[in-house]
């Protein structure tokens, strides 16, 4: 069994999460900020300013944001993007780092907004080749937040009468009270898993079992994390 993270635990996974893509970002040359990110629309360098806005809005401005978008999420999005984008991927960056260790967010329990940190590095290491070995507690968490409902993902959805196990920690459906039947198994790293459940379906290629193609089939469906975009910055 994994530990469960209490809450002040959850922010600084966060922000050793936040500070390990600012690191390997370091020296990316320019060019590489414009590849697409797996985050929809979004570039490599559209999706960390995102991720910095998600940090800088807490829910007055988040409400008073989405009311001036007439309730449009994704333009509300891509204000608050804007607002961070900067000049440069050098001041994308600098701008990133400064909401490291921020402890704002919108709406929702803390697992939401650590998943939201570890889904888009994901979403922005996977297209530059940069593999991040995440801490399987951190992991687990966010697997299981996005197994048992569906808040900012619709990860409970997306795995509804499968059956998940992780292949190198603890995470598992199909037992206890998040049971998810006993239908096909889905097996594959917790890293893979999450972001399957996050409805990226590139991560479906690193996974093995039965299950695997109505998983496919469902982040096609569902399609990627900006589905959550009504409660982020």
């Amino acid at each position: 069994m994994s530990r469960k993270l209490h809450r002040d635990q959850l922010w600084n996974a966060a922000h050793v999460e936040r500070a390990a893509l600012a690191e390997d970002l370091a020296t990316l040359e320019d060019s590489r900020w414009a590849l697409p990110s797996l985050c929809g629309r979004w570039s490599v360098r559209e999706t960390l300013a995102h991720l910095t806005a998600a940090a800088s809005v807490g829910p007055v401005r988040w409400f008073a944001s989405v009311l001036g978008a007439r309730f449009d999420f994704d333009l509300h999005n891509d204000r608050r993007l804007a607002e961070q984008l900067g000049a440069t991927p050098a001041e994308t960056l600098a701008r990133f780092r400064d909401i490291a260790t921020s402890t704002t967010s919108t709406l929702g329990p803390t697992e939401a907004w650590l998943g939201e940190v570890v889904v888009h590095s994901e979403d922005i290491r996977r297209p530059l080749g940069i593999v991040r070995a995440f801490p399987v507690d951190v992991l687990t968490t966010v697997a299981n937040f996005y197994a048992r409902q569906d808040f900012t993902v619709d990860g409970k959805k997306a795995i509804a009468g499968l059956r998940l196990e992780a292949t190198d920690g603890p995470f598992a459906t199909g037992d206890g009270p998040f049971a998810t039947g006993d239908g096909p198994m889905v097996t594959g790293t917790t890293i893979a898993l999450t972001m399957a459940m996050a409805g990226r379906g590139a991560y479906c290629d690193e996974l093995t079992g039965p299950g695997v193609e109505t998983l496919r089939a469902r982040c096609s469906a569902y399609g990627s994390h900006e589905s959550e975009g009504d409660l982020e910055g």
